[in-house]
């Protein structure tokens, strides 16, 4: 009787790979980012990204397992990238705003990028949905990544309350998010609900300090 043996079809994990393999698989995100863009996720095809970026079509289920997973670690890393820019914005001439300040900051400004690129607050909605368990991962990355960005705009939290202050937060993105995109709300509506979920469950937490030269008694 013979024995079969079978193959391995994962794609390979983003640690394992080789600066070159890194290079391909950059090649695809930037193809297929640039693809939604231009004829939205739906008419978006794997031969179309391959064709854009160069890498062929067998070389490119060596790095994703099927469209939704590109596309699940696409937005992973465009929205990855945009958190750091949120981040590091509210560390410069922000600095000193209170917790509840930043964060409403810090979703306005995200708000604002997915308005500016409509095509991709969709691809984000889309992908939601996916089934592909590698897209799954790429997802729960892109929800860590929303854990770490909110936890460092709002430090003061305390700990006991700070996992459940930005799950709050980050789902109330992503409901509004969706309900944008699926034509159920106007974006200023949505952000507004947004900025309101974000004062509402920070300002208890809010640090005050006194102004400036004020006198302190002393009893």
């Amino acid at each position: 009787m013979v024995r079969v043996t079978k193959v391995d079809l994962s794609p390979r994990p983003v640690e394992a790979m080789s600066p070159r393999q890194l290079e391909r698989r950059e090649s695809l995100i930037a193809a297929a980012l640039a693809l939604v863009n231009e004829i939205g996720v739906e008419r978006m095809q794997m031969k179309q990204v391959c064709e854009r970026s160069g890498v062929a079509l067998g070389t490119a289920y060596r790095y994703f397992s099927s469209k939704d997973h590109l596309l699940a670690a696409a937005i992973a890393e465009w929205h990855r990238l945009l958190l750091a820019d949120l981040v590091a914005e509210l560390r410069g001439p922000r600095a000193g705003l209170g917790a509840t300040d930043r964060a409403v900051r810090f979703v306005r400004g995200g708000m604002r990028a997915y308005q500016r690129q409509p095509e991709l607050a969709r691809l984000r909605v889309a992908v939601a949905a996916s089934t592909d368990p590698f897209a799954s991962e790429a997802l729960q990355g892109m929800a860590r990544a929303d854990s770490t960005a909110l936890q460092a705009v709002t430090a003061e939290v305390p700990a006991a309350a700070s996992d459940l202050v930005r799950h709050i937060v980050a789902h109330a993105w992503q409901g509004e998010l969706t309900a944008w995109v699926t034509g159920r709300t106007t974006l200023g509506d949505a952000r507004r609900r947004l900025e309101d979920v974000v004062r509402l469950v920070l300002t208890p937490y809010e640090t005050r300090y006194p102004a400036p030269y004020e006198v302190q008694s002393t009893g």
